[in-house]
């Protein structure tokens, strides 16, 4: 996939105060995410996350005053509830996820990347048991294919949620998640991480956050 400018992608501002500064953001997902800034939408991957290989790289800028929140929803293609790709053929298999994340100031000074000091909330979990990606009639919610849907936490994307219960983000390799397609295009802070939920494989929506002071 092509890498694309913040002219391709829906901006917003997050605020409209004095204060605000203008930060640029560059993000890799495995296969697509949605970025807010305290609730509000600044960013969503151009590629819609019905496209099944969709691996892109997107570059955006943003307006934030200090401190704000970063709301990132980030999923992995899946055909249906068993969190199965390339359902009834040869290639049937789990996907698997990975998104890395790095913000600068207009000075060029990072601010943020992605690391295990986010925290990752996984909302759809599939399928519970790996015997299912083996299957030859997978079917969401019978057998091996059960799955798990939550709601997103009610303003979990802003300031002052709890998220006592939030585990820390995990961290993967490029080895593990082998990314591609835009994410060498993109000059990578060496603190920049990829991260996602427990398990690469059956982790398909998560929802990631962390504050920046």
């Amino acid at each position: 996939m092509k890498h694309l400018s913040c002219a391709g992608l829906l901006l917003l501002s997050s605020t409209t105060l004095g204060s605000a500064e203008t930060f640029s953001a560059d993000v890799w997902a495995d296969n697509w995410f949605e970025m807010r800034i305290n609730g509000a939408q600044v960013a969503e991957d151009s590629v819609p996350i019905t496209t099944e290989r969709s691996f892109n790289s997107e570059s955006f800028e943003f307006q934030a005053e200090r401190p704000f929140v970063i709301g990132l929803v980030a999923k992995d293609f899946k055909e249906n509830d068993t969190g199965l790709e390339y359902i009834g053929s040869r290639k049937q298999q789990m996907g698997d996820g990975g998104v890395i994340v790095q913000i600068k100031d207009v000075s060029g000074q990072t601010v943020v990347v992605s690391n295990a000091d986010w925290q990752c909330f996984v909302t759809h979990t599939a399928p519970l048991n790996k015997s299912c990606e083996r299957s030859s009639n997978p079917v969401a919610g019978q057998g091996d294919c059960g799955f798990e849907t939550l709601e997103e936490p009610a303003g979990w994307d802003i300031a002052g949620f709890d998220t006592t219960d939030w585990p820390d983000a995990e961290v993967y390799s490029e080895d593990q998640v082998g990314p591609k397609d835009g994410y060498d295009r993109i000059r990578w802070d060496r603190d920049a991480k990829l991260i996602w939920g427990p398990d690469l494989e059956q982790s398909n929506t998560v929802l990631c956050r962390v504050e920046v002071k």
